[in-house]
């Protein structure tokens, strides 16, 4: 059986859900190519890198964080290898497991892009909602989230 359409205010609630993701990853993207020559998704596995205990991530657990499949982020750290802003170490007690590992110059350069990112996030998002709007929201979306993961 198919499923019923959407009613019109949640057709409306959809539609404004992904204009505004949308137009927010565009706006952060656009800041961070221009001000720190930075893609948003390289920001995303440095900062999460940086982040971690040791600096340090199994693939697996970075792919998760970081909303990529697996070859998508093999694919994008091999880029930061590249570049010198990631490692790759091998992991002592499971011999198919493999960390990406920030660099030093990793560190430097995510800690360079962070106020462009973190003002972005600030400007955009934050500052265009009001206490109780941000209250809303964050009740609202942190259990589609953990839904959606689970």
């Amino acid at each position: 059986m198919a499923p019923s359409p959407l009613k019109p205010a949640e057709l409306r609630a959809w539609i404004a859900f992904l204009n505004a993701q949308s137009a927010l990853i565009r706006r952060l993207e656009n800041d961070l190519q221009a001000k720190a020559q930075m893609s948003l998704a390289d920001y995303d596995v440095l900062i999460q890198l940086a982040m971690a205990d040791s600096r340090r991530l199994r693939m697996s657990e970075l792919s998760e964080r970081v909303r990529l499949s697996p070859s998508g982020l093999t694919r994008r750290v091999d880029q930061l290898v590249k570049a010198g802003l990631v490692s790759r170490a091998h992991c002592a007690s499971d011999r198919r497991g493999t960390f990406a590992v920030l660099t030093a110059a990793g560190l430097a350069r995510v800690r360079r892009a962070s106020p462009v990112h973190l003002g972005g996030v600030r400007e955009y998002f934050v500052g265009s909602l009001r206490p109780g709007q941000l209250a809303a929201l964050t009740a609202a979306l942190e259990p589609l989230a953990r839904k959606a993961v689970g």
